[in-house]
C-alpha cells in the first residue's frame, strides 16, 4: 500500500469512535430513559424532575420515566446513577443534599460529585424564609440577633434532618450572625413546621411554598428571606442581607445531571430541550408561583455552581463544627 494511501486509511479508522458517537447521539433516545429521583415523591425534587420528564417526552417522542430511590439523604439513589451505563439512558434529578453537603457531613460517600457525574442543567433554585413562632417578640433579623444572643443555645430550630440544607443553611445564618442555636432534627419540613406553628419550636427555614400561607394567616412570621433579592410572594420582607448580613444567601435547587463519561452530544440535546422549556410563560407561571427561580445554566455553569456551593457548605461545617456522621 502507498504511503498516502496508508495515511488516509488510518485517518479514516481513528475518526469512526466519534462519527458513530455523534450518530449515536443524533439517534438518541431510541428507548425509555430513567431519570431516578433519589427523594420520596411529591416533594421539590420530584415535583421539578417530572416536570422535566414531561419536556423531554414531549420534544423526543421517547418514555421519560420518574423513578423514586428516596433513602438515606438521596445518597444511594444518587449512587445509582454514578454506578450506571454513561449512556445517556440513566439521568439524576439533583439536590444539594447529596451532592454538595453529603461529602461534608458523612464520613463516606460512595461516590465523588464533581468526578462522577457529569451536570446537564441547572432547573431551578429556591430560597427560603426564616420563620418564626408569632410569641417570639422580634419582627425581623435585625430584632431577632440580640435576642438569640441574650440566649445562647435557648432556641430551638427544626430542619428536616442532620446534613440537609436545612441544617447547615440554618448554621450558616448563626455564624454569621454570632448566634448559638440549639438544632431539632425532624423526619420533614411537614413535620417541624406543625411543631413551629405549635411554637413546640421558636424558628425554622421554610420554602416559599410551604410558609407563604401561614404567613399571610399569622400562624407564622417571616424574619427575613434568604434569596437575594426579595420574593413577589411576600415584598414586605427583607432579604437577611439587607438586615446586615451583608452577601447571605441560601438556596435549595434542583437540577438534572448524567453519570461522568455520557457523551456530550447527548448531553447538549436534553440541556438545550429543558433550557427552552425553562423560557416558556407556562414554566415562569408554574415555578415563580411557587416562589423559585428559574434556572437554565450550560452544563460548564452549572458544575462550577455545583463545586461553588460544595465549598460553601465545606466552610459551614467546619466553621460550625458540624461533625461528621
Amino acid at each position: 500500500m502507498k504511503p498516502g494511501a496508508w495515511f488516509a486509511l488510518m485517518c479514516a479508522l481513528s475518526a469512526l469512535p466519534a462519527s458513530a458517537q455523534t450518530s449515536s447521539a443524533q439517534a438518541y433516545p431510541v428507548k425509555p430513559v430513567r431519570i431516578i429521583i433519589p427523594f420520596a415523591p411529591a416533594g421539590p425534587t420530584d415535583n421539578q424532575a417530572r416536570w422535566a420528564a414531561q419536556q423531554l417526552n414531549a420534544a423526543f417522542g421517547q418514555t421519560f420515566i420518574a423513578d423514586n430511590r428516596p433513602g438515606a439523604g438521596g445518597v444511594p439513589g444518587t449512587e445509582a446513577v454514578v454506578k450506571s451505563p454513561p449512556d445517556g439512558y440513566t439521568l439524576l434529578a439533583g439536590n444539594p443534599g447529596p451532592l454538595t453537603i453529603a461529602p461534608t457531613a458523612r464520613a463516606q460517600v460512595p461516590y465523588d460529585t464533581l468526578r462522577d457525574l457529569a451536570p446537564i442543567v441547572l432547573i431551578a433554585k429556591s430560597a427560603s424564609c426564616l420563620c418564626a413562632h408569632p410569641s417570639l417578640p422580634v419582627k425581623g433579623v435585625k430584632d431577632f440577633i440580640p435576642f438569640a444572643k441574650s440566649r445562647p443555645g435557648g432556641i430551638n430550630y427544626g430542619t428536616p434532618g442532620v446534613g440537609t440544607v436545612g441544617h447547615f443553611a440554618t448554621e450558616l445564618f448563626a455564624t454569621s450572625a454570632g448566634v448559638k442555636l440549639n438544632h431539632v432534627p425532624y423526619k420533614g419540613a411537614a413535620q417541624y413546621t406543625v411543631d413551629l406553628i405549635a411554637g413546640n419550636i421558636e424558628i425554622a427555614l421554610n420554602q416559599f411554598a410551604i410558609a407563604t400561607p401561614h404567613v399571610k394567616q399569622g400562624k407564622l412570621r417571616c424574619l427575613g428571606v434568604t434569596s437575594a433579592q426579595r420574593t413577589p410572594l411576600l415584598p414586605d420582607v427583607a432579604t437577611i442581607s439587607e438586615q446586615g448580613l451583608k452577601g447571605f444567601e441560601s438556596y435549595n435547587w434542583n437540577g438534572m445531571l448524567a453519570p461522568a463519561a455520557t457523551p456530550k452530544a447527548v448531553i447538549a440535546r436534553i440541556h438545550e430541550v429543558i433550557a427552552k422549556a425553562l423560557k416558556t410563560p407556562e414554566a415562569r407561571e408554574v415555578f415563580t408561583g411557587q416562589g423559585h427561580e428559574l434556572g437554565g445554566l450550560s452544563p460548564d455553569e452549572y458544575g462550577s455552581f455545583i463545586r461553588s456551593e460544595t465549598e460553601k457548605w465545606a466552610q459551614v461545617a467546619k466553621k460550625a463544627g458540624i461533625p461528621k456522621q
